[in-house]
This record gives C-alpha cells, sequence and structure tokens, in this order.
C-alpha cells in the first residue's frame, strides 16, 4: 500500500536544491554523463517482474534508450541532461500498450451504434468503407487517432485496415510506435479488389516499411468468416516469408462460432489450426467463445490473444475467458477495438477498468483481474503479444524510452492509498501529463509536439460532412 503524501513529499525532497553555487555546479558536471532526457515523477510503477512500487523516481534517456533509473538525487548526480521535466505530482509508467485498433475509422466515430455486429458491419460500416475510404480518408483519421491516443498515454498500437502504409506514415509523423496490418478480406476493398492485388499491394507494404525503428509492418487477414483457406494460408505464408506479424479476429460473436462449426465442423481456432494459419507472431482479438480446447491450441501455436472488453460489450458478443486463457498459459493484452460504434474511444484505462470488472463478474467473484494484473495486460502483456517487449512495456535500462506520467492531483483520484488500483479504476485519459515515445516528448501536458491539433480537428469535422453526403445519397444514413 502506498499513501499519497509519503511519495510526493519524496519527490519533493529530491528536486535539486535552489541556489547551489556556481563553481561546485560546474564541478558536479565535470563528472556527469551527458544524456537528452531526464524525468522525474513522485512515484513509478516500472512494470518490471516483481512488479516494484517506487517513490520519486528519475529515468535518464539517451538516444531514445533508458540508461539508468533509479530515485531522483542519484540519477542528478550522475546525468547531466539537455532537458529535464519534473512531475512531483504523477506516477510513471510504461505507454500503454494497446493491442487492437482500427485507427482510420476514427473518422465513422460513432457512426451506427447499438447495433448486432453483422448488421453493424454489413448495413453500415461496409458500406460507409467503400464510399469513403481513400488514402486521403486513411491519413486522416489516423491522425485524429494518433492524437487521441498520444494524450491518453498510449504509446504502442497495433492496427488493422486498408492503406496501411499510408497509416504507417501517419504513425511516422505522430511519434508512436504501430504493428501496423494490412487487412485480407474475401471481396473488393479499398486499395485491392482481390487476393492476387493484395498480394502485390501488401509485399510492397512489407518490402516499404522493413527495418522501420517503430513501425513493424503486419499481415491482417479480417477473420475465418471473410477469409477463404487460400487466403489465410497465402497470409501466414507471405508472414512466414518475412517475419512479419499476423493479426485477425477470432470467435467474437456465438454467430461466427455457430457459422464456422457448421461448415468446418468444428471450432474457428481448430480450423485455423487445420489448415497451418495457427503459429508464431500471430495475434488474434476478441476471443469471446474460445474453448478450453482453443486456449490449449493457442498455448502450444504460440499465440496471443487481445482482449476488447467495451468492444465485446457494446455489441453483446458476451464475456471472453480472460482469467481461463491466462491460467492456460496465454499471453493476454488489451485493445480497445475501432471507435466507429463497436467502442467510441481509444481510452486504455477505460480498457482496464471494464477488463478487470467483467472478469469478477461473470466470476461472481471480486478477486480475479486485479489492479497489477491488469496493468501488466496494458502494459508489459500487450508488448509480449506484439512481440515487443524487449524494447518496450517496461522501464528498464536498455529499453527504447516509452514512457507516461499520470498526474494524480486531481479530485477524482485522491486520496492514494493504493497506487495500481488508483491507475486502473480512478485515472482516465485526462490525467496524463507527459507522453514519450523512443525518447522524444509528444505530448508535453499543454500540447501535442507532433501534430498540428486544429488541423487534424478541422479535417475530422469535414471529414464528417463527407461521409454524410455520401450516406444520403445512397439512402444508408441512420
Amino acid at each position: 500500500m502506498l499513501r499519497a503524501a509519503p511519495f510526493l513529499a519524496a519527490a519533493l525532497l529530491a528536486l535539486p536544491a535552489a541556489g547551489t553555487p556556481p563553481a561546485k555546479q560546474a564541478a558536479g558536471h565535470a563528472k556527469k554523463a551527458p544524456c537528452d532526457l531526464v524525468v522525474v515523477a513522485g512515484a513509478a510503477l516500472p512494470m518490471d517482474a516483481a512488479f516494484t512500487v517506487r517513490g520519486a523516481t528519475a529515468v535518464a534517456i539517451r538516444g531514445g534508450e533508458i540508461v539508468a533509473l533509479g530515485d531522483p538525487a542519484t540519477i542528478d548526480a550522475a546525468y547531466l541532461p539537455k532537458q529535464r521535466i519534473a512531475r512531483p505530482g504523477g506516477v510513471l509508467l510504461p505507454g500503454f500498450v494497446n493491442t487492437h485498433t482500427h485507427a482510420a475509422m476514427n473518422l465513422l466515430r460513432g457512426l451506427s451504434n447499438d447495433q448486432p455486429l453483422m448488421d453493424w458491419l454489413q448495413k453500415f460500416i461496409f458500406p460507409a468503407e467503400a464510399k469513403n475510404v481513400s488514402p486521403e480518408f486513411v491519413r486522416a483519421g489516423t491522425d485524429l487517432a494518433c492524437l487521441e491516443m498520444i494524450r491518453g498515454g498510449t504509446t504502442t498500437f497495433a492496427d488493422m485496415y486498408y492503406y496501411e502504409s499510408d497509416v504507417a506514415s501517419s504513425v511516422e509523423k505522430a511519434g508512436l510506435r504501430g504493428v501496423l496490418g494490412e487487412t485480407w478480406i474475401d471481396f473488393p476493398v479499398p486499395g485491392h479488389a482481390n487476393l492476387a492485388e493484395t498480394k502485390v499491394v501488401t509485399r510492397a507494404f512489407l518490402e516499404k516499411w522493413k527495418g522501420h525503428p517503430r513501425i513493424t509492418a503486419a499481415i491482417a487477414p479480417h477473420a475465418p468468416y471473410t477469409c477463404s483457406r487460400e487466403t489465410l494460408q497465402a497470409a501466414r505464408a507471405l508472414a512466414d516469408e518475412y517475419g512479419a506479424p499476423l493479426l485477425t479476429h477470432v470467435s467474437e460473436t456465438r454467430d461466427e462460432q455457430k457459422q464456422i462449426f457448421e461448415k468446418y465442423g468444428k471450432s474457428s481456432t481448430a480450423w485455423l489450426d487445420e489448415i497451418g494459419f495457427l503459429g508464431p507472431r500471430l495475434l488474434v482479438a476478441h476471443g469471446v467463445w474460445l474453448t478450453p480446447d482453443d486456449l490449449k491450441l493457442l498455448v502450444e501455436r504460440h499465440v496471443s490473444l487481445s482482449h476488447n472488453p467495451e468492444s465485446n460489450m457494446k455489441l453483446g458478443s458476451g464475456i471472453a475467458p480472460v482469467v481461463a486463457a491466462r491460467e492456460a498459459g496465454v499471453v493476454v493484452a488489451l485493445g480497445t477495438d475501432g471507435v466507429a460504434g463497436s467502442n467510441n474511444d481509444l481510452d486504455m484505462f477505460d480498457a482496464m477498468d471494464f477488463a478487470g470488472k467483467l472478469a469478477k463478474v461473470s466470476a461472481l467473484d471480486p478477486t480475479p483481474l486485479p489492479a497489477p494484473e491488469l496493468l501488466r495486460m496494458a502494459t508489459i502483456d500487450g508488448a509480449k503479444a506484439l512481440g515487443l517487449d524487449r524494447l518496450v512495456g517496461s522501464l528498464e535500462p536498455g529499453k527504447r524510452a516509452d514512457l507516461i506520467v499520470v498526474e494524480l492531483e486531481n479530485t477524482h483520484v485522491q486520496p492514494v492509498f493504493d497506487l495500481p488500483s488508483t491507475i486502473v479504476y480512478a485515472s482516465r485519459g485526462g490525467d496524463v501529463s507527459l507522453s514519450v515515445v523512443d525518447g522524444k516528448i509528444l505530448w508535453d501536458g499543454k500540447s501535442v509536439l507532433t501534430l498540428d491539433e486544429a488541423k487534424v480537428l478541422a479535417a475530422a469535422k469535414e471529414w464528417r460532412g463527407k461521409i454524410l453526403k455520401s450516406l444520403e445519397k445512397s439512402g444508408e444514413k441512420k
């Protein structure tokens, strides 16, 4: 248990005293190692293996890498930064990892609500996409999503959409880290009309972004009910050729599970295994109707699961067997899904909160998925699910400097008795006062430094008008 007053007092005491004589300052500087940035906070949750809860903490960053983590006095004595940021009323964390989004769909936020998944897709989303999705749409929507995520503490995200190379361009500009999947589906979609074209587009995407320090090009066959055996096997083969991640939806609804069983005589997961699709570097989203046998297959084939509690709730899909999956040995991470109506925001604080409460109410037991485990799912387990845990997901020397600060001096979080539960159950995206990716400050608590917020919002409003006009012409506006 950690009380607010002691760690805030410790943070203030750790800040360097004013009035140090210039001669002593110069002598001290001569002994210090140079670095780019030092961030100091009143507390820290580094998300290390021991789940250490720290008081006042400083992190030193050089070349985009964490070089040291320790108490502020020790870091200040050892390092001379070009910039020093102090957040004495906040807690330092690794940035959140959102493992399932459709970022460009931010331009369709709330387009249709309170619909079953298949009606929502076929009557509203697919028609709206067919009439509007273009490289320009994708860049504007992704800019809007990146703006939301940067301000809300997400530093890495996984994406599934079209024109994914344009998504990558927006992500590169915004400064975020992304695992970005070009969507494959068995009908004509924006950017490619058939499997042959899809493979050409995806190969070019993989080649263009190969080796990028923050962008990982991935392949994203949509789902077992929209992709044939041929499509899924071709996606796996191309992923294996490039060592690329695979992203897909699996067992999201009871109807899907029934449809696949009627067609193939087995569950979605079992069928995907039969055709050789399951395997390393695969992340499946939702998994609401995974069976115990399905979970065993995921473990055996080293497949990870992205749990999307808000989407599953809003679409009435059900409650995913998250606790059973984790007990079986599946790496389970958190995602928000897209915001077009399956969920209406990209707030990972909400994802943690709802994931915990869904697990408890489904078990009629308040003990499953305590706050520390939910924080793991939102950070280091998300990094593991995306194959990035060697780089991000925890604050440790040698890892990339992807970090955030969450302010605690707000009425809706005080007083603080238990730091992890405060972050999970009381904090919100608006409490984030600093977002850093690869050592670069993206959000300083006042403005996003990599995007023009006014232009991004103006573009979103302009696209709203275009989308409404396109749907009115065909009588599809709801």
